[in-house]
């Protein structure tokens, strides 16, 4: 292609989205000619009106920002998108499906960073899901987007190993960085047409769904590496929790014994209170909880919490709610 100066539209949303677009921004040959985010959100607890990374990184550069609530038929975005003459558009955690109007816009087509080895979890959540189901390997894959949810044709992968103290904070840093020079490969492979898109097989696909609160619950027959992996995968939301004297009690921070487990023990039954946190017996090995925080108070050590409830050792941590 001879066209020296490449028009891009970026859309994404949240912190993981800013290497992209900071690294787009430095290669003059790629023109950002427009940012689509989400609306700004009340955060914390005094719930103050705050913008997305996306939109803080934008306005420090001086480029136009649109926050359209809805841009399924929005015949005033569609004609803004098309007036900017676009090569690409790139998709960095939008937050919202692009119907095919738009997606028939760019001249070479929308570009997404997808934080999984497609065809590996496909959907909203595919970093947390990795971790939370013990995986040891994921990746960044970029594709071109259809009208399917992480259905369209991959172009480019790279793995990258899941270290067993990594969270969903620490894995989704180390993507976002992978996915940012991915995307400069992909967008210049695609120039020199170096890249061949490959369709996806979809019986080898494996999805990963939006969390929701329901998936923290733990459930004590779990092995205490699987509750160990949720608590990396679902911290700082929605949190890992269990239920104490009928209140939720969200385990914030744990890790794995290796001692070989004394299993007169019942599932969720504490087995030692120490220095280092609460012992619990799981369905397969112990798990110690170093962090925790009762509904309606502040997060602390597991330690204080112990002292503070007279938490004795054989309590039962309970699955439900007993009314």
């Amino acid at each position: 292609m001879n066209k020296k100066i490449i028009n891009i539209a970026f859309m994404g949303t949240p912190e993981f989205a800013v290497p992209a677009l900071s690294k787009l921004s430095e290669i003059e040959k790629y023109n950002i000619k427009a940012i689509y985010t989400q609306s700004d959100k009340p955060f914390g607890r005094k719930q103050v009106l705050t913008p997305p990374p996306v939109k803080v990184f934008a306005q420090s550069k001086n480029i136009p920002v649109f926050q359209p609530e809805k841009i399924r038929k929005n015949t005033e975005i569609i004609d803004h998108l098309k007036s900017l003459d676009l090569d690409f558009i790139v998709v960095v955690a939008y937050g919202k499906i692009l119907p095919q109007s738009i997606l028939d816009i760019p001249k070479l087509g929308c570009i997404n960073i997808h934080g999984s080895l497609l065809e590996k979890y496909r959907g909203a959540a595919p970093i947390q899901w990795a971790i939370a189901n013990g995986e040891t390997e994921t990746g960044i894959t970029t594709m071109l987007l259809d009208a399917g949810m992480d259905t369209g044709d991959t172009l480019l992968k790279e793995s990258i190993k899941i270290e067993l103290n990594d969270t969903t904070e620490t894995l989704s840093k180390k993507l976002s960085l992978l996915g940012s020079d991915l995307l400069i490969k992909t967008l210049d492979g695609l120039l020199d047409n170096s890249i061949t898109p490959i369709k996806q097989d979809n019986d080898k696909a494996t999805n990963a769904p939006m969390i929701n609160k329901n998936d923290g619950e733990i459930d004590w027959s779990n092995t205490s590496s699987q509750i160990y992996n949720k608590c990396r995968a679902f911290t700082p939301w929605p949190s890992i929790y269990t239920f104490y004297n009928n209140v939720t009690l969200k385990v914030t921070g744990c890790s794995l014994i290796t001692d070989i487990p004394d299993r007169s023990y019942k599932d969720g039954q504490v087995i030692e209170i120490n220095k280092s946190g609460i012992v619990v017996s799981t369905g397969e090995g112990n798990l110690l909880l170093t962090k925790v925080q009762l509904s309606g108070s502040k997060e602390m050590n597991a330690v204080d919490f112990a002292r503070g409830q007279r938490l004795e050792e054989g309590h039962i941590f309970s699955n439900v709610v007993y009314c």
